[in-house]
């Protein structure tokens, strides 16, 4: 997915470089679109809750082209991560939140997977880090992008299936929380590979 929509994502941010619009602000901004894509998603107000998640992820896009032109910082790839971790988990408490009796446990059992794969991610990534590997699979990155079978668009294309039919979030929720799992245990395998041996 990255091949199809970077270069686009990269044109609109050679127009907008040069100007008062820095990449942080961009993230901080997709964030209120996140949040706001939570809040309707608690109402039952799906449709509303499917164009602010869009444009949450068209801004979580943007901020990394941005930051590609004006120089990839530690705070930004901070931000970065922990902000999409924020409107993940808020997306899947808030189906809890829209109809608890049929979604509350679909939605723990997903957030349970979430903890696999956000600590997976991150801990691996301070290993890498400590260790002075890196690697540019996903682009140039402020951290070890550890990849897995659920990672940006396959989460996507999760939540969006989920708002577009959300009678059938427990069916959704329970089969891509097997997919978080699996990649949980591909990422652990990958550690015991990579980090086995002392620094």
């Amino acid at each position: 997915m990255r091949r199809l929509i970077d270069p686009h994502l990269e044109a609109l941010a050679a127009r907008l470089d040069g100007g008062w619009l820095r990449a942080n602000a961009v993230t901080w901004l997709g964030l209120l679109f996140g949040l706001g894509a939570i809040v309707c998603i608690g109402r039952g107000r799906y449709l509303e809750a499917l164009l602010l998640f869009a444009l949450n992820r068209f801004l979580d896009g943007l901020d990394g082209a941005l930051a590609r032109r004006q120089g990839i910082t530690d705070l930004g790839g901070y931000l970065d991560i922990v902000l999409d971790f924020i409107v993940y988990g808020g997306l899947a408490f808030a189906f809890a939140l829209a109809d608890p009796p049929r979604n509350a446990l679909y939605a723990a059992f997903l957030l349970f997977a979430f903890m696999g794969t956000a600590s997976s991610f991150l801990a691996f990534a301070i290993m890498a880090g400590k260790r002075g590997l890196s690697t540019e699979r996903c682009g140039p990155k402020s951290l070890y992008y550890l990849g897995g079978l659920a990672e940006g668009t396959e989460t996507i294309i999760f939540f969006l299936l989920c708002l577009l039919w959300p009678q059938q979030f427990s069916l959704f929720a329970t089969v891509f929380a097997i997919i978080c799992w699996l990649t949980t245990a591909g990422r652990v395998a990958t550690a015991l590979q990579m980090l086995r041996e002392p620094k």
